[in-house]
């Protein structure tokens, strides 16, 4: 089996009212991703997407179709698709950084990869070690009326496990979370996700001031600016610190453990490029003793079900303590697939067809194709 064309598919998805997400780095709105398919010289088609955002990783959606369509595309033609470890080296050989573009391609390869084989992705890492993937609801950066309104509805649906965002102005914040906490109850497990949004002084206030709220985890409280911030931040709290827009890289990954910067690491397979380096942050973390939980970039349904793959097969990313953020595909009005995921309310549950066992639903594809060219925010 040899790669014929690499084609790119910008589009341009919304997310449901009433489910948008507000965060420190604003209101994500709907989604201008990037759909890859790979095609070969025999039946199997390999499916891939770019969950991309410009204030995440510098990405947009021309960008990507430039990269792939102009050196990663070409550099792939001719090549074994299943020879995943030589190819991984060389799309890294054509272009630097471009992670969600690269994860893009690398889950396509996957998909063709055990399509080949007639096995589910999960197979090819290993097999199950979990039967289902816990996860959890993400209430945004909203008033606190909004917020607590979304809470409830999610727990009205079932959901064990909620992530509150916060970031944008401390008073509020600290309202917002408290809010929530009530609506809640006392056992229902709640993290907070800064995306950046504090300083050190204010994380350390408002971590006091919510102390009393049973807090999980706090996920990037502070910039990425200076990883020591982390460290000092860490040193002054009980609330477990979740690295997420700090960790890329592997080499960011070690970094961060060497320093003693995090309690958990978020990993999914668009920020890192792909599956095998998500693999390899979880296997450094879990030797550094630090736990990984899946994050998110609210993902379609192509990359969820990557995310999916790699969730059940990689017991480094411990699901069970801190549930993953399996949800994109429920806050869109369109995941893009003929039958959608098993996601919700509590659990999440793999695909079990060959490759990342799903197809391209082509009537959403048209409809929600993006043919104006235009590099835009999530918003």
């Amino acid at each position: 089996m040899k790669i014929t064309r690499v084609e790119t598919i910008p589009v341009e998805v919304p997310l449901k009212e009433g489910l948008t997400t507000k965060t420190a780095g604003g209101e994500h709105v709907v989604s201008p991703y990037v759909v890859i398919r790979i095609h070969t010289d025999s039946e199997h088609i390999g499916l891939g997407e770019a969950t991309l955002s410009p204030r995440w990783s510098g990405e947009t959606s021309p960008g990507c179709v430039a990269a792939i369509e102009g050196l990663i595309g070409p550099a792939l033609i001719g090549e074994d698709p299943t020879a995943l470890t030589h190819l991984r080296k060389k799309v890294d050989g054509t272009i630097r950084f471009n992670p969600f573009a690269k994860a893009a391609v690398e889950m396509a390869l996957w998909d063709l990869t055990g399509k080949a084989v007639n096995k589910p992705v999960y197979q090819l890492l290993g097999d199950k070690v979990r039967k289902e993937l816990p996860m959890k609801m993400v209430v945004g950066a909203f008033p606190v009326p909004q917020a607590v309104a979304l809470a409830e509805r999610f727990l009205a649906e079932g959901a064990k496990n909620l992530k509150v965002k916060v970031g944008l102005n401390p008073t509020q914040d600290i309202a917002r979370v408290r809010a929530v906490r009530q609506a809640a109850g006392p056992d229902i497990p709640i993290g907070i996700d800064a995306n950046q949004g504090w300083d050190l002084s204010t994380a350390r206030r408002c971590l006091a001031d919510l102390s009393n709220c049973n807090l999980c985890f706090a996920e990037q409280p502070v910039p990425v600016t200076d990883p020591q911030d982390l460290v000092r931040l860490r040193a002054d709290t009980h609330v477990p610190i979740m690295a997420d827009e700090s960790v890329f890289t592997l080499q960011d990954a070690r970094h961060l453990t060497m320093i003693g910067a995090a309690d958990i690491l978020s990993v999914y397979p668009g920020k890192h490029a792909g599956i095998a380096a998500t693999r390899e942050i979880a296997h450094l973390a879990k030797a550094a003793g630090i736990v990984c939980s899946m994050g998110s970039n609210l993902e379609l349904g192509i990359a969820t079900a990557a995310m999916l793959h790699i969730g059940i097969a990689e017991p480094a990313i411990d699901s069970e303590r801190y549930p993953g953020d399996f949800l994109g595909p429920l806050y869109h009005q369109a995941d893009l697939l003929t039958e959608p995921l098993a996601l919700g309310p509590t659990a999440a549950r793999v695909p079990e067809g060959p490759g990342l066992g799903v197809e391209l639903d082509e009537e959403q594809l048209d409809r929600y194709r993006d043919a104006s060219g235009r590099a835009t925010q999530l918003g």
